[in-house]
């Protein structure tokens, strides 16, 4: 019985502990569905206020994206017109090269004929001249030739200085060594060239110095001027042979450059305008000294005539007197006999005499 009773309390027991957990499985379902609810509403409002959000927050965003579409659109054309712009220049840039290769490779094929570089070397040497100042006609010659023992010695342009006095200048210049060292691509082969390029070009002042120009064309010692058309052309041949100017002073030759060149004729150009001034002080000196001597040849002239005039005053007085003293007495006494006469005129004589010219010291 007492078993009985016990399994009837377990079997009640175990009904309401199942009715409890029934219960309490329906509440969480019911408080599931409700937070579920619940959590949706609020995460479909907060989602909703959170696009909001972020819609005012990336409209700038978008605009400024927007802005710099546009902006890199624009850049982009520009970029494509500047960069055909800049093709066009780049392909103009390398046919100017091309040409300008081409005109290079003209020229030192060219200036590798000596009659050619010795037409350059001329027609720079005029210029230089010309832009110096000194006038073609009166202060030096072209192409002039000198006969001597040695042969025709024909300088290039023989420049007239003050005092019957020239200088010599020659523009034939050996550039052959010099157009090797510039093809070169070799280092050691330019300094070569470059080395040879001086050795030329010491070997033409001496070939100059035994021409002795000025003993052709002066009886003064004077120089030679070795003229350069570049100054490349100096400055590597002194960089390779640093006593290329001594040299040339011991051997009457001066080497010189468009920019010493026309240093020295502007002196020359200074001395002929000097020159000029000191003979236009002498030939006003020669006039003045004339003027003054004919001045005084002049006044020797109106001095005698003068004396002359001074001459006849006396003469005319001396008249006077022998009139009035022999004639006029007579006259009067004819008067005063009671004839109808009229008045004679009175005489005077001439108390001044003509002036002496005379040359003072001061005025």
């Amino acid at each position: 019985m007492t078993f009985l009773a016990i399994l009837v309390l377990f079997g009640g027991f175990g009904a309401l502990w199942y009715s409890m957990q029934k219960k309490v499985e329906m509440t969480q379902k019911q408080m599931q569905d409700s937070f579920k609810a619940l959590s949706f509403d609020v995460l479909e409002q907060s989602g909703k206020q959170f696009l909001n959000l972020a819609d005012a927050t990336m409209q700038p965003l978008r605009e400024s994206m927007k802005s710099l579409g546009e902006h890199q659109r624009e850049l982009e054309k520009v970029r494509v017109g500047a960069y055909g712009a800049l093709s066009k220049q780049i392909e103009s840039l390398v046919l100017s090269e091309k040409e300008l290769r081409t005109e290079t490779t003209r020229l030192v094929q060219a200036l590798r004929s000596p009659q050619i570089r010795g037409s350059w070397g001329e027609v720079h040497l005029k210029r230089v001249v010309e832009l110096a100042g000194m006038i073609n006609h009166c202060d030096f010659y072209e192409q002039k030739t000198f006969g001597s023992e040695k042969g025709a010695l024909r300088p290039d342009v023989i420049v007239r200085l003050p005092g019957q006095r020239c200088i010599a200048i020659d523009a034939k210049t050996p550039l052959n060594a010099y157009l090797d060292a510039a093809d070169a691509g070799d280092e050691t082969l330019r300094k070569k060239k470059l080395q040879e390029h001086a050795v030329a070009l010491r070997k033409h002042m001496k070939d100059l110095s035994s021409k002795q120009y000025w003993k052709e064309v002066d009886t003064d010692p004077e120089y030679v001027v070795l003229f350069l058309p570049a100054e490349a052309f100096f400055s590597a041949a002194l960089q390779a042979d640093p006593t290329l100017i001594e040299i040339g002073a011991d051997q009457n030759i001066i080497i010189a450059t468009p920019t010493t060149l026309i240093a020295i004729l502007r002196a020359v150009a200074h001395g002929w305008k000097q020159e000029s001034l000191s003979k236009s002080a002498r030939e006003i000196a020669r006039v003045g000294q004339e003027l003054y001597d004919r001045i005084g040849i002049v006044c020797d002239h109106w001095n005698r005539v003068g004396r002359s005039l001074n001459t006849a005053v006396d003469s005319y007085n001396q008249s006077v007197a022998s009139l009035e003293s022999r004639v006029l007495v007579s006259a009067k006494k004819l008067k005063e006999s009671g004839s109808l006469l009229k008045e004679l005129p009175e005489l005077q004589g001439v108390e001044k005499k003509a002036r002496e010219v005379q040359l003072v010291d001061e005025i």
